[in-house]
């Protein structure tokens, strides 16, 4: 038995560029034969620049960045496991990286994470145990991180509004040697639903089960024709 999982999907309460409320968000993945989702809101500079949360404390930034988690969380019960990701995005910084293993903790006891860039977060990120994935990572715009302070990459992204170059990702991947490759549908409009995601061999319960099966390379990738419904 397999259990499939979104691995990349985002709601309209922290992430400005989804217009999908989180609600909404889990009715569309309902009878679609998911099992669970990480939710990887952007944390980037867009997120916090809205009225009355631009210069607020960090642990109030965090608690505004938690919205959309708790609101599905609380909307997929018994329906499907949701657990907390984030796609962050650094100042002056184009990339985009998938983090998994995040826990409240860890955003409320280091600071605005935005400020470290790609290696500092790393370091950190790996001294917490969390996996960090470039997002991505030939899509238009994006640059190559040094696969050297990567733990892998998304190599599909299911996203019909970007031309993501999933294949030359793929490639990259296979040539870096990374093992961990991951899928997801990049959910922002009910149109990406089911896109993407990743097929695990157990049951994803918590970040530990997450992270061990992605180490372990207990998985295949879900990837689908990718409708692409307007140019970037």
């Amino acid at each position: 038995m397999e259990y499939l999982y979104e691995m990349h999907a985002h709601v309209k309460e922290v992430s400005t560029c989804s217009g999908t409320e989180a609600k909404k968000m889990v009715e569309s993945y309902e009878g679609k034969g998911y099992s669970g989702i990480v939710l990887t809101d952007h944390m980037n500079p867009s997120t916090f620049r809205v009225p009355k949360i631009e210069n607020i404390p960090w642990d109030e930034k965090i608690d505004h960045f938690l919205r959309g988690y708790n609101t599905v969380k609380k909307a997929a019960e018994g329906k499907f496991n949701v657990l907390l990701g984030m796609e962050i995005n650094f100042y002056n910084h184009p990339n985009d990286y998938l983090v998994y293993g995040v826990t409240e903790e860890f955003l409320r006891n280091n600071g605005d994470l935005m400020e470290l860039g790609p290696k500092k977060f790393a370091k950190l990120a790996h001294e917490n145990g969390l996996l960090f994935i470039q997002a991505h990572p030939f899509r238009r715009g994006m640059k190559i991180e040094d696969w050297k302070i990567l733990d892998g990459y998304e190599i599909f992204n299911g996203n019909p509004r970007h031309h993501s170059s999933n294949e030359m990702a793929k490639i990259w991947a296979e040539a870096k040697n990374k093992k961990i490759v991951t899928s997801g549908s990049d959910f922002h409009e009910p149109e990406d639903v089911a896109i993407g995601g990743i097929y695990f061999t157990c049951p994803i319960n918590s970040n530990d089960d997450l992270l061990r099966e992605l180490r372990n390379g207990n998985y295949r990738l879900k990837i689908t024709d990718i409708p692409y419904t307007r140019p970037e």
